[in-house]
């Protein structure tokens, strides 16, 4: 029997994490457009860029202006992703209501493509929780390839886990696992939660995962079942970009839209439609061109079905 939660808060990362792994310049009224129509649709916590330096993210350079420009939805979180103290220290100069810190636990990893070691990036997210701390903002900190590595394979638990101690003793208490890859399996992904949850009753957990196998959907599932009551995912499924050996195939986040649709459909509380998060997906695909390719935006819900059902009944199965 799978225990499941009543309500689940679902962070939206598009403007973020979906349109810095673009490869063309989407315009700054239109970014701020998309901000604004995703606060229309109610999400509870919108994730709006990123104060990574501009030579290293340049989709995002424009990161203070869209702060300072995108009309606030009373209720909704406004967050931005920090890389270091640097970032962080521009990230309180705005108005940003939440910082997010990220590492990744594979040491393979984080040589190849951040050139760092472990003890180097848990210092530095160390450095961006004091700086949020003493600017008074919410820090929650995400650890990229929590599970699985396309250098190093399964990540162990305990490995996870020892990062987590760390930046706990740095006086972090909220955290992002991450299925990165979309290559993890439900029972590991219940495994390290519930055992997070265990080690430290006072941290909370979250989910951030990718679709590549298949197998998002359950690993979603398996989350919840351990615990946890907050996920992240990108409307349309825009980006989730990460670097992976060449000839695997893309790695892209879950669309919102199917996981409030998910939920929803299982009689989780999200605060969010499933209407209103599929019309902001179809506006925002519009918008910026991007396809919008989730199961709900190809498939629809189910009374959709059953109206085109109702619109051709000599229509034969499959």
């Amino acid at each position: 029997m799978l225990t499941l939660p009543k309500a689940v808060t679902v962070v939206e990362v598009g403007p973020r994490d979906g349109l810095q792994s673009l490869d063309h310049w989407i315009e700054t009224d239109d970014k701020i457009a998309m901000v604004d129509r995703l606060s229309d649709a109610g999400f509870p916590v919108i994730e709006v860029t990123s104060f990574t330096h501009p030579r290293v993210v340049p989709m995002l350079r424009d990161a203070e202006e869209v702060l300072a420009r995108i009309k606030r939805r009373p209720g909704t979180v406004y967050r931005a992703l920090v890389p270091n103290k640097r970032g962080a220290i521009r990230a309180v100069e705005t108005d940003v209501d939440e910082i997010l810190g990220l590492m990744t636990v594979s040491a393979s990893y984080l040589a190849k493509n951040q050139n760092m070691t472990l003890d180097e990036v848990i210092e530095a997210g160390g450095d961006c929780f004091r700086v949020a701390d003493e600017a008074g903002r919410a820090f929650i900190m995400a650890l990229g390839m929590s599970l699985f590595c396309p250098y190093e394979g399964i990540i162990p638990t305990e490995s996870t886990l020892d990062c987590v101690a760390r930046l706990r003793n740095a006086g972090i208490r909220r955290f992002y696992l991450a299925a990165s890859t979309g290559m993890e399996e439900p029972i590991q992904v219940n495994t390290l939660f519930k055992q997070a949850h265990d080690r430290f009753p006072d941290c909370e957990f979250s989910f951030h995962l990718h679709e590549k196998m298949g197998m998002a959907p359950a690993n979603l599932l398996a989350a919840l079942d351990a615990g946890v009551t907050k996920v992240e995912g990108s409307i349309c499924g825009i980006g989730g970009g990460i670097a992976f050996p060449g000839g695997v195939g893309s790695i892209g986040n879950l669309p919102t839209e199917d996981i409030v649709h998910f939920l929803n459909e299982m009689g989780i509380e999200t605060g969010v439609r499933t209407e209103d998060a599929l019309a902001a997906a179809q506006d925002i695909a519009e918008l910026t061109g991007i396809p919008l390719n989730s199961r709900l935006g190809t498939v629809g819900m189910r009374q959709d079905v059953i109206r085109k059902g109702a619109e051709n009944p000599a229509a034969h199965p499959d």
